[in-house]
């Protein structure tokens, strides 16, 4: 049974063959969240490895492995951004050549830290809109050239080299009661969760995935790993339409829950995390820390680890990672507001229809001809969600006509 071979996987002999590529990652005590949630929250940095992310031991656990015969006209990898650095670094270090597709979505500062990692080492090929577009690319590239691929997640020395994240939690912290780990295709999940599985049965394990991209609690409800017709790709190092054919059934023996996490909620964490932890995390690597809300009751009084997958977040998204939290905590709303057709319409909606705290963030006409406008977009932001009931009732007092731009998604994202 195909299944059977992770039980033979060793990780602690991974362990010492990376242990000098990657770095031991702190697993720091978080008192912010401890106080919050009445427990002992533990915050794994793989944001701090070498390549800021837990993917360069899964690329170089199996790469190390590659008989020199199958590397001879290189590898090839397909990436949202993390396993191509992973892969890149592995390339430059072990002096292989590698062709690197990637989304042509993936944030420009991935693409750089890629090349930078790759040394002259790789090749890097733009290719499609999300992972599953690029994988199939790189699939029919390295069947057409012989050459040897590396997945992202679906192979167990991949599994087995993500698995060193469990080593070296349950080093730092033998009594861990229970781990919260991110799932994107389910290598990390599989690795480390087995580890934990094999040395305590007793740890609790929960997957988090992207509200948007829920592959792997699509495929725990089908019974196998199936394809999504379409995700959401905003948490891109966990956003996969379909997780692996080998760790889903690991997953699914192993995991004891999976909760699902709006993007709007990662977004707000990934600003607190920055703000009042100092931590740059990336979407997927503030899936972990983001879920606490939802499992706060089971975690009270117990020692808790969330894996911080990783860091390579582009300082570019911050407007886009702001604005979507403001949204989600109902802090921000936007309308289309016809004015009356009256002198002093738009001072009164100032004056009278905006709150003592309200701002006006974003305001413009919507032309209708040369000389007349018509109704205006228009963005408000609160200072608090319970203003929201205020400022649509003073709306309609005043007789402004108006649409909730945030209770119609198809028009907020066309208009907004």
């Amino acid at each position: 049974m195909e299944l059977e071979r992770v039980i033979n996987l060793d990780f602690l002999k991974a362990a010492e063959r990376l242990k000098d590529t990657v770095q031991h990652t702190p697993l720091e005590y978080n008192v912010r969240l401890s106080e919050k949630y009445q427990a002992h929250i533990y915050l794994k940095r793989e944001d701090k490895q070498v390549v800021r992310s837990y993917k360069l031991r899964g690329a170089y656990n199996m790469m190390s492995q590659i008989p020199a015969d199958k590397t001879t006209n290189g590898v090839v990898c397909a990436s949202a951004g993390n396993h191509a650095q992973g892969v890149a670094f592995s390339c430059n270090k072990l002096k292989i050549k590698g062709t690197i597709f990637m989304p042509e979505i993936t944030p420009k500062q991935k693409i750089n830290q890629t090349k930078m990692f790759g040394n002259g080492w790789i090749d890097i090929v733009l290719v499609g809109d999300t992972f599953d577009d690029c994988l199939a690319e790189a699939l029919g590239f390295t069947t057409k050239n012989n050459m040897t691929f590396v997945p992202p997640f679906d192979h167990f020395h991949i599994m087995e080299g993500q698995g060193t994240v469990g080593v070296e939690v349950l080093a730092d912290l033998p009594d861990t009661d229970i781990v919260i780990v991110p799932i994107g295709g389910g290598g990390l999940a599989a690795g480390a969760g087995t580890y934990f599985k094999q040395i305590n049965p007793n740890i609790k394990l929960i997957g988090v995935e992207p509200e948007g991209a829920p592959s792997m609690d699509a495929a725990f409800k089908a019974g196998k790993s199936i394809k999504l017709n379409k995700i959401n790709r905003f948490v891109d190092g966990a956003a996969v339409k379909a997780v692996g054919l080998l760790t889903y059934p690991i997953c699914k023996d192993i995991l004891d829950e999976i909760l699902l996490i709006p993007e709007g909620k990662v977004c707000t964490t990934i600003l607190k995390l920055y703000n009042e932890d100092a931590i740059v995390a990336e979407p997927a690597g503030a899936l972990a820390v983001a879920s606490l809300d939802l499992c706060a009751e089971q975690i009270k009084g117990k020692k808790v680890v969330c894996i911080i997958s990783g860091g390579n977040n582009d300082i570019e998204r911050m407007q886009e990672i702001k604005e979507s939290s403001l949204l989600f905590e109902g802090l921000k709303h936007y309308f289309i507001v016809r004015f009356p057709q009256r002198p002093g319409a738009l001072k009164l909606f100032v004056n009278e229809v905006l709150g003592p705290f309200d701002d006006i963030t974003r305001f413009e006409f919507i032309k209708k001809t040369e000389r007349e406008s018509g109704p205006a977009l228009v963005g408000i932001e609160l200072k608090e969600p319970k203003d929201y009931k205020g400022l649509v009732e003073r709306m309609k007092n005043a007789k402004f006509e108006m649409i909730e731009l945030n209770q119609d998604q198809t028009l907020f994202e066309y208009l907004v």
